[in-house]
Parts: structure tokens; C-alpha cells; sequence
């Protein structure tokens, strides 16, 4: 067992012990770093984040973002709504209502029109990924690759600061019909027994790392069960160890965390943290380091990950500079994606070339134990597809592409050919090369859902 009561906690430089404060939209007025901001500045927040959600805390307000460059600070940009997350004329629409002093149902109104189009659940999440146990979809887990199922814990669905470009802004917005949810482990449970090809759960959200330690424990304590033999990792998706590392560190339920990171540890099975840290300023300061370090005598392994975005982290030096100080600090850089068509991907996405270029000239930079990262990936309806390169191919200039993952295992590993196109920034923007009508995997997911649609037998 690691000793964790023994471990030294690091001093916070304004207290021991910080508490956790959060902002929300209705709080912009109360933030102090945001009155020098004009009240149109100010207004614009408001109305943003009307349709996207707005939540922030103390430590990244005090400890990540430079207030002497804002608004371009990336942590400012990654955590403060800005006014070209919106298209110009929704955007105009929801600052005209917020200037009128419009009423709560007609602001809530006009934004669930915005949201509406915005994409909320991409890649089949509600149509294809709902995992069934005796014919009846379980709420609060997908089940899209075969090793590995998602299961998202009910107290688990918010976030210690929202990212303003999460892909699961749909889970924050108060909208329940596109709300992935579970309160209770037993069906997770049962549906493992049953399925000894799930090899990995991973816990998300939101993010599970909200949870005081008890509540987690009674989620994933039933998984230790040896019964449960096939079930090899369990993984938490968690942007804590970035936003709120004092989580692993000074809360009052920090030691117990770790001593359930132990326990996992001890049952056999991997535990890995799969930390979203989307810029180097996350990883800088001393708690965070800490944290890290804490993380990893509980015996979890910390696997980093992040998408490449626009106005935050969309260039070689902020990757090189994350996946050295990563291997630095014993961590493992693991993912870079590209941003999902979801949410406000006009404002953040890149150019799938630009995306490509950024991650070969970080990768030239690294040494080999910073070559653990893979990207760019896109995490899109047949599985993570990979931009491997950029090439001419029989006198046509095409991207090579290759699934990573896929909803079919056989289609794992095969590479595929697509139109070279400077624009595209995702996988259904670009068309098959060499005069093919399709990609090879359209027909099984065709196949796939037809399947889904078909009634169940009586």
C-alpha cells in the first residue's frame, strides 16, 4: 500500500487550505478582474453564455490566467465566453435581449433555438452508442467501441470550470433529454458480467472528480469485485487535476481519494487518469505538480489529453513545451484531438492541415517518451480517425488517414485515402480520393443504423 497520510502537502501562496469558490453567469458583475472590462464587454459574456454554459472557480481566476493580456490570455479564452463562440446573428440576437433586460423565458427560449443547431450530441451518441440490458437502454453509459463502456455517475455531471469549447456543453445547458446520467452502479455492473468482452470503464461527464471520495467509492468499489476478472482498467476523465488540483491534495477527502486510487491499484487493475490539460500554464504551478505527484504514489497512472484549439493552444511550442513538462512530471502525453462539430467549433476549430503541421513540428521537438502522443484525432461516428499524413498518391494530393479505434474492431488500424482540402476541419468534410464513391466503413454504418432502428423481437 503507498503511504499517503505521510506525503507533503504544498503550501498555497494566499492560504493552506483554499476553498473552493465558482462563478457562474450570473456572477460576471461580481468577478473583480472583470470590471475593467466595459459593461458592452461585459454584456457580451452574459449573452454567450445564455446558450453556452459559463462556470469558472478562485484558482483559475487567481493562479492561470494573465490579466494583463486579456482577452488573448489562452486560460481566458479556454474558460470566459467570448463573442465569436456564437454565428454573428444569434450572437446579435441574445446581447439585443440582454440589453433589453429580457425575461428568463425569453432568453431561455432564443437560446434553446441557438442550441438547437449547434450539434449537441455529434458522432451518434444518442442514436448508436446507448448500450441495452434486457432490452431496456441504460441512461448514463455508451457502449461504442467494444472494450470499453462510459459510464457517467449522476453527481458527476458538472465541472469544477467549464471549457469553453467542451464538446459536452449539452450535459450543463439544464436540457434532461440530452443529459447522459446513471445514479446507480448496478446496472454498470451487471452489464460487465454479462459483457466479458468490456475490458475498460471510463468514468465522465462532467467530471467525475466533483464527487467527494464517498460517493465515488460507491460507484466504482462493485468493479473490484473478482468476479469481475475481465474488467482490467478503470479509467476518470477528469480536467481536476488542471482546474482544481487541490482535489488530490488539500481537500478534506484528498487522503481517502488516494487510498481508492490505491485500492484499485491493489485489486489488479490499472487506474488511469486521463487529465485534460489543454495548455503549459496548467501544469506551472506547484499545486499542480503536486497533485500529479500524489496521483502517482496512489499507484495511478496519468495519461494527458487534450483537442487543439483555436486562440488557446493552436501552435508547436504550447504542445511541445505541455508534452515535455508532462514527461517531466511522470505523466504520459496520450491525445491530441480535433475539435468536435459540436458547440462553438466555428470559433476553435482548425484546419485539419493546420492541425496536422502544428502536431509533427511538437513532435520534431520531444524526445521518445513524449512520442506516447497521438493525434490529430478525431473522435467521429465510425471511431478516432487519425490524420497520418498529407501526400501526393498517383499524382493526387490526398490526406492519409487511419481509425484508430473503431465501432467495428476489424476496421481498427486500416488506413483510408481523402481529398486533400486546406479548409476541412472534420472527417465528413472531406471526400474519398481516387474516384472512390465512399469510405470503406459507410456501409457498415449504414448497416449499423438500420440495426439500431429495427423494433425489438417480442
Amino acid at each position: 500500500m503507498a503511504v499517503i497520510q505521510s506525503h507533503q502537502l504544498v503550501p498555497h501562496r494566499k492560504s493552506a487550505y483554499p476553498r473552493f469558490k465558482v462563478f457562474t453567469r450570473k456572477d460576471i458583475d461580481d468577478i473583480q478582474e472583470l470590471r475593467t472590462l466595459s459593461n458592452d464587454e461585459r454584456l457580451s459574456m452574459k449573452a454567450v453564455s445564455a446558450v453556452l454554459p459559463f462556470r469558472v472557480n478562485n484558482y483559475v481566476i487567481e493562479e492561470l490566467i494573465d490579466w494583463n493580456n486579456i482577452p488573448d490570455d489562452p486560460m481566458f479564452q479556454l474558460t470566459f465566453p467570448q463573442p465569436g463562440m456564437l454565428e454573428t446573428a444569434d450572437f446579435e440576437r441574445m446581447l439585443d435581449l440582454v440589453k433589453k433586460n429580457a425575461s428568463s423565458d425569453d432568453l431561455h427560449r432564443v437560446a434553446r433555438e441557438i442550441q438547437n443547431k449547434l450539434n449537441p450530441h455529434p458522432a451518434g451518441q444518442m442514436e448508436l452508442n446507448v448500450p441495452k440490458l434486457d432490452a431496456e437502454p441504460l441512461a448514463g453509459m455508451q457502449h461504442k467501441y467494444r472494450e470499453t463502456v462510459l459510464f457517467f455517475p449522476a453527481a458527476g455531471q458538472t465541472c469544477h470550470a467549464y471549457c469553453t469549447y467542451c464538446f459536452r456543453w449539452a450535459q450543463f445547458v439544464g436540457i434532461d433529454e440530452l443529459k447522459f446520467a446513471a445514479r446507480q452502479s448496478d446496472a454498470l455492473v451487471e452489464y460487465v458480467r454479462q459483457h466479458p468482452e468490456v475490458r475498460s470503464i471510463l468514468f465522465t461527464g462532467g467530471d467525475p472528480m466533483v464527487m467527494k471520495t464517498k460517493v465515488l467509492r460507491r460507484y466504482i468499489e462493485p468493479l473490484l469485485d473478482p468476479s469481475l476478472e475481465h474488467l482490467e482498467s478503470i479509467r476518470i476523465g477528469t480536467k481536476a487535476p488542471a482546474y482544481w488540483p487541490y482535489k488530490f491534495v488539500t481537500d478534506d477527502d484528498a487522503d481517502d481519494l488516494l487510498e481508492l486510487f490505491d485500492q484499485v491499484s491493489d485489486s489488479g487493475r490499472n487506474l488511469a487518469l486521463m487529465a485534460h490539460f489543454t495548455h503549459p500554464r496548467e501544469l506551472e504551478t506547484p499545486i499542480a505538480r503536486e497533485a500529479i505527484r500524489r496521483m502517482r504514489s496512489a499507484g495511478a497512472v496519468v495519461r494527458c489529453q487534450a483537442p487543439i484549439i483555436s486562440h488557446v493552444n493552436d501552435n508547436a511550442q504550447a504542445w511541445a513545451t505541455m508534452w515535455s513538462e508532462q514527461v517531466k512530471l511522470g505523466a504520459i502525453p496520450y491525445y491530441m484531438f480535433v475539435e468536435r462539430d459540436t458547440g462553438a467549433k466555428q470559433y476553435f476549430a482548425l484546419p485539419l492541415e493546420k492541425a496536422y503541421r502544428i502536431f509533427n513540428d511538437a513532435y520534431r521537438q520531444v524526445s521518445g517518451l513524449g512520442r506516447t502522443a497521438r493525434g490529430p484525432s478525431m473522435s467521429a461516428t465510425p471511431g478516432k480517425v487519425l490524420v497520418d499524413g498529407i501526400n501526393e498518391v498517383n499524382g493526387e494530393k490526398v490526406f492519409v488517414l487511419k481509425l484508430l479505434q473503431g465501432r467495428d474492431p476489424a476496421w481498427v488500424g486500416k488506413t483510408f485515402f481523402a481529398k486533400y482540402d486546406p479548409h476541412a476541419t472534420w472527417v465528413d468534410q472531406l471526400k474519398p480520393a481516387f474516384g472512390e464513391k465512399e469510405f470503406f466503413f459507410e456501409e457498415g454504418l449504414r448497416q449499423l443504423k438500420s440495426a439500431r432502428s429495427l423494433p425489438e423481437p417480442l
